[in-house]
């Protein structure tokens, strides 16, 4: 079984804002589909080639978002190798994709929640560039809204490639194909 997860902020507020990104890429995903509640997250249950996938929003808000992932975790038994986080990173190009595992937190509340409820560091991240020249205090910049602009500088098809591959094989294979491109 797979678990992907978006990072954001539950309130229609924050719905198009930056830290938002990681809800936006699996509704780009997974279209209009019916989300179901547990665990305090907002989930969508599917096989897609064979594979068990869970597709989570927590709804915890972004600084506690392990509370929610953890859940899942125990409940369906799923290693962390199994696992995609998609975020936002404010250190790299907007709308840059990067892939990593085994790394920090990097200052970002809702993966260091994670690692801390999972008690390890392990597990996929898909990190979605949001970082402009534009920027100004953090907390605000990550809540505010991306223009219409930047929106578009998001490579959706990209990240919808890339949750593809992951289901379909592995980390290691999506780490393989797409970093450095």
């Amino acid at each position: 079984m797979k678990l992907i997860v978006g990072l954001g902020n539950p309130d229609k507020k924050y719905e198009n804002t930056r830290h938002n990104i990681g809800f936006m890429i699996v509704d780009n995903f997974l279209g209009n589909v019916k989300y179901k509640k547990k665990f305090n997250g907002l989930y969508y249950e599917t096989i897609i080639s064979n594979q068990n996938v869970i597709f989570l929003k927590p709804q915890t808000y972004m600084n506690n978002s392990g509370l929610s992932v953890i859940e899942f975790v125990n409940y369906y038994d799923i290693n962390n190798e199994d696992i995609m986080v998609i975020q936002d990173d404010l250190d790299i190009d907007l709308g840059k994709i990067r892939f990593k595992i085994n790394s920090s937190s990097g200052g970002h509340n809702g993966i260091k929640s994670i690692i801390n409820c999972l008690n390890s560091d392990s597990f996929f991240r898909m990190k979605i560039g949001i970082n402009s020249e534009n920027r100004f205090d953090t907390i605000d910049f990550v809540l505010s809204d991306f223009s219409k602009e930047q929106l578009n500088k998001i490579d959706f098809e990209r990240a919808n490639h890339a949750i593809s591959d992951f289901i379909e094989k592995d980390y290691k294979y999506v780490m393989n194909k797409y970093n450095g491109k």
